[in-house]
């Protein structure tokens, strides 16, 4: 099957092609991302694949299925950049990945919460210039903490595995609990419960209309003073303003994200010669206690392996047999 391939770099291609080796489909790399003025890449294409920061409202998804599109293959997880229920009334077959490597997201946050507390990001530029002065980087043990896991599915899990050979005290908050992480000796409390005893709190919940803004003025004013906050999941989890404002105010002590929620127009670009545009984006890198990374969690030979794999598996299922293996439905976002 032919398939136009957007938000393609570099090591999307290696790792496409490579799983494409033994599935033989039909593919076209563009770099540029999928918005309603790069549809007519996809003219002719029955499937498409896209990426986490690709447009796929009902204009694109319109537009696409005029041109002949049938499937839209997402190297993702998450899905709240489609519009499901336009692709269902378009006769769209939506597909994803929906486990890649829970160990790469799951690492990456506890490599933030160690980084931001001790102050690693600017250690490491200090000696670098030749200054050795400890000022500054005063850090606390992570063992004995209170750590408040929002979100216990596969990420979440490992998370409270990892955290509890730490020896951190674990809270969690989910609509469906699990017996893995009860056996851990993790402790189910409600979200505000969780919000006032965590000294650390990681955000692992899937985008939702529930979900949006999860962390805002409200939710910061009942966290303690000095709190560390994660967030390796979907950027539009936190409001960023409010969050501003608490590290402004100390009730933030320390913040960690590999995502944003304005992040379409500048992650996964070098911007390195451009002026940043995004004037809360900018203010949030003058925080001396904030560590950003570029939505990298998932980025381990293992887990692009995966994605590429299970993303043509979705193709080759869909060509065979009509239907795909990971299917996006309306009912997954009631």
């Amino acid at each position: 099957m032919r398939i136009a391939v957007f938000s393609a770099k570099p090591y999307d291609r290696r790792f496409l092609e490579a799983a494409n080796a033994d599935a033989g489909h039909d593919l076209v790399f563009y770099e540029a991302g999928l918005q309603s003025s790069t549809t007519v890449l996809a003219d002719g294409f029955p499937a498409i694949c896209a990426f986490v920061n690709d447009v796929l409202d009902a204009e694109v998804l319109q537009s696409l299925q005029q041109q002949g599109t049938r499937l839209i293959t997402l190297r993702s997880a998450g899905f709240n950049h489609v519009d499901i229920e336009a692709a269902e009334a378009l006769g769209l077959t939506v597909a994803r990945v929906p486990a890649y490597s829970p160990y790469a997201v799951a690492e990456h946050t506890v490599a933030l919460l160690l980084a931001l507390n001790r102050r690693l990001h600017r250690a490491y530029t200090r000696v670098r210039e030749t200054n050795f002065s400890l000022d500054g980087l005063l850090g606390f043990d992570v063992h004995d903490k209170t750590v408040g896991i929002v979100g216990t599915g596969k990420i979440g899990t490992i998370v409270a595995r990892i955290l509890k050979g730490f020896g951190c005290h674990l809270l969690a908050y989910d609509l469906y609990p699990n017996d893995t992480c009860r056996d851990l000796g993790v402790e189910y409390v409600a979200l505000d419960d969780l919000f006032a005893r965590s000294d650390i709190i990681t955000l692992h919940t899937p985008l939702t209309p529930d979900t949006y803004h999860l962390i805002d003025e409200a939710a910061l004013e009942q966290m303690q003073d000095g709190v560390m906050l994660l967030n390796t999941s979907r950027g539009a989890l936190v409001d960023t303003l409010a969050v501003i404002d608490a590290l402004k105010a100390g009730r933030v002590g320390a913040l960690g994200l590999d995502v944003y929620e304005e992040e379409g127009d500048l992650f996964f670009e070098d911007l390195s010669d451009h002026v940043i545009q995004d004037d809360t984006f900018a203010r949030l890198l003058t925080f001396p206690n904030v560590l950003i990374t570029g939505h990298q969690a998932f980025f381990t030979e293992e887990a692009m392996s995966n994605i590429a794999e299970t993303t043509l598996g979705n193709v080759t299922a869909f060509e065979q047999d009509g239907e795909v293996l990971h299917p996006v439905t309306t009912e997954m976002i009631a």
